[in-house]
């Protein structure tokens, strides 16, 4: 089959099989006149780079699989290179996990400490329910009844911190 029509069922683009093809991932082969051909095994090495991809793998990480399905191993993941790299993803997610639920927790603790000084001072909601409709009117009872307060947020500092 050709470019085109390899592109149309694997659901990518053109311009994606020739990046592909410049990585290595997907084989050069070439009819006589040039044209480049490509068959079901093509098909099926796209399919599971694709897969891997909406899983968050980059492409770099799909060449193990790649490979097991070019040495004719029945799955991409049959093979001992692949197992590697899913147990290497597993952690980079577990690490990722636990960032984000250190995020969550400071979230948390943010919102519970603008909760409580929003009802010590006053609730912003009560200048919407007295009748000011919107942003607009909480900002200008807010600017009206209290001096702007200090910028308060441990957030950046964290999420920094985790780059």
């Amino acid at each position: 089959m050709r470019i085109g029509e390899l592109a149309k069922r694997a659901g990518t683009t053109t311009r994606a099989l020739r990046y592909y093809e410049a990585l290595g991932l997907l084989p050069a082969r070439r009819t006589v006149n040039g044209y480049r051909t490509y068959d079901e095994s093509d098909l099926r090495l796209l399919r599971q780079i694709r897969t891997l991809q909406e899983f968050g793998f980059g492409l770099e990480e799909t060449r193990p699989f790649v490979e097991c399905l070019q040495a004719g191993h029945p799955a991409g993941d049959s093979c001992p290179a692949s197992l590697d790299v899913y147990r290497r993803k597993l952690a980079e997610l577990d690490e990722l996990i636990g960032r984000l639920g250190a995020v969550r927790v400071t979230i948390a603790a943010q919102l519970a400490r603008a909760e409580r000084e929003a009802g010590d001072s006053g609730d912003l909601r009560a200048a919407g329910e007295a009748g000011e409709a919107g942003e607009a009117g909480e900002a200008a009872y807010a600017s009206a009844h209290w001096p702007a307060p200090e910028p308060r947020c441990e957030l950046t500092t964290m999420i920094e911190g985790m780059g």
